[in-house]
């Protein structure tokens, strides 16, 4: 495998419960991310994958294990501004319209985010052409777009910042069916095009194995399964794995996406 940008080195996450008590979201995590790299991160709602998400970029602090990235240690944000190293990983989130300022341009959204990449990659016009919004896009508010499109401004303001490592906490869930097909797509394409490694984190399997080059499978905070695409396609080793291929739809016995043609 190419050298690897992120490691998670068993990584454990609590929460503390109203009244008393503690649940573990995340536990015992080890988990590599290669240069390059897209990587399908799968399991049920509750799971503990957008706790790592949010592990990975400093949102959170493990109470045990450690987080490297390019070289340099994640720790836990608080109220300090994100490390200028640290820049280099940005995430899309699931609603797209709660993480864009409602009150500001888009385009001035974007731009704010382009200042952060010294190596300039891109520029606005080219962000909105990538994403598929005319340059007009760049005058209007969130409110003005719809889901699908607010998801596409999303992945431009993050790519706008000059990422290695690309997340997307689970940015198809609240899309239908084509556009979560179309949005997965794009998010590959434009990684590979920027040269960032992505954590796709998502519960269909399906979308993930048209975009991934590995597979991470999460039950209760723990892994269960990690290996190559096909591989964990058509022969996992994990019960779990497989209750979660045998639930996708499938069309001549390969899984789809409801709604999407047939392959």
């Amino acid at each position: 495998m190419a050298e690897s940008i992120l490691q998670l080195d068993g990584i454990t996450c609590d929460y503390r419960l109203p009244g008393g008590g503690r649940f573990r979201a995340v536990e015992d995590v080890s988990l590599d991310l290669a240069r390059g790299e897209v990587l399908g991160l799968v399991g049920e709602s509750g799971c503990g994958k957008s706790t790592l998400a949010k592990l990975i970029c400093g949102l959170e602090k493990p109470a045990a294990g450690a987080i490297g990235f390019d070289g340099a240690r994640v720790e836990r944000l608080g109220l300090r501004r994100r490390p200028r190293a640290l820049l280099g990983i940005q995430m899309v989130f699931q609603n797209p319209y709660a993480s864009l300022n409602p009150r500001r341009r888009i385009g001035r959204q974007i731009e704010e985010a382009l200042a952060l990449d010294a190596a300039h990659r891109w520029n606005l016009s080219s962000l909105l052409a990538a994403v598929d919004l005319p340059p007009s896009a760049a005058d209007r508010f969130p409110h003005a777009f719809s889901g699908g499109q607010r998801q596409r401004i999303a992945i431009a303001r993050a790519l706008a910042a000059g990422p290695k490592v690309l997340i997307g906490d689970e940015p198809i869930a609240s899309l239908d069916a084509f556009l979560q097909s179309q949005i997965a797509g794009l998010m590959r394409d434009l990684a590979a095009e920027s040269g960032a490694s992505l954590l796709f984190i998502s519960h269909d399997l399906a979308v993930v194995r048209e975009i991934a080059d590995r597979v991470a499978v999460m039950q209760s905070g723990r892994l269960v399964e990690v290996g190559e695409t096909e591989q964990i396609w058509h022969s996992p080793a994990a019960a779990y794995t497989r209750t979660l291929i045998e639930a996708i739809p499938r069309v001549d016995g390969r899984g789809v996406i409801p709604g999407s043609p047939a392959p």
